[in-house]
């Protein structure tokens, strides 16, 4: 674990999912991905974990902003559709199989516990096809909008380390109006990264 003042400054990226059951994994897979795309970037810490809820204080703690890949099946969208939102918004999503539940309860307890918890937050959810056959293989739809999904979150993330960076440049403090900006920022540019694109099942 690194030390506090280490990461102080940084953006954890961190995948969550487990890696023999299907589609559940598809949030390993993406950070996987990412792991030498980003590595070139020190304000970048890129993790993952088969770890959910209260244990992923330890993983949280110190950053000054985390993203968090991980599957969940609303039956709402197709297999590979990526839902964004914030920790505020959370209980817009529903469905099995999401790692990311109780986020916004572990984040309220570490402030209770004057632990220094990331300003910004923000997830990435795959919507999966098979989040519970066991395998090490990942469903075809999920296999096929694979590179798509890795390509848009990499491009949040720099995004988002790049508005950070502008911040500083500004000597801001990291606020909660500021951290609202940044989101909002953040959010704009994720959006307009292109989704990924359309196959057979896929949107």
């Amino acid at each position: 674990m690194p030390a506090p003042d280490d990461i102080a400054s940084k953006v954890l990226l961190l995948g969550l999912g487990n890696d023999i059951l299907t589609d559940d994994a598809i949030g390993l897979h993406v950070v996987r991905q990412l792991q030498p795309q980003l590595a070139g970037y020190p304000a970048i810490d890129v993790r993952e974990t088969t770890e959910m809820g209260l244990a992923l204080l330890d993983y949280m703690t110190g950053y000054r902003a985390v993203v968090i890949v991980d599957s969940i099946q609303t039956g709402r969208a197709a297999p590979g559709f990526l839902h964004e939102v914030d920790a505020a918004s959370l209980k817009q999503l529903s469905g099995p199989t999401p790692h990311f539940l109780g986020v916004s309860e572990t984040l309220a307890l570490g402030r209770q516990l004057d632990l220094p918890m990331p300003k910004v937050v923000r997830i990435f959810a795959v919507e999966v096809q098979d989040p519970f056959t066991l395998s090490t293989q990942m469903s075809p739809a999920l296999q096929a909008v694979l590179p798509a999904l890795v390509e848009r979150i990499a491009a949040a993330v720099r995004a988002l380390v790049s508005a950070l960076h502008d911040l500083e440049a500004g000597g801001a403090p990291m606020s909660p109006g500021i951290a609202r900006r940044v989101l909002q920022q953040f959010q704009q540019l994720s959006i307009a990264t292109p989704p990924p694109p359309a196959t057979e099942g896929v949107s």
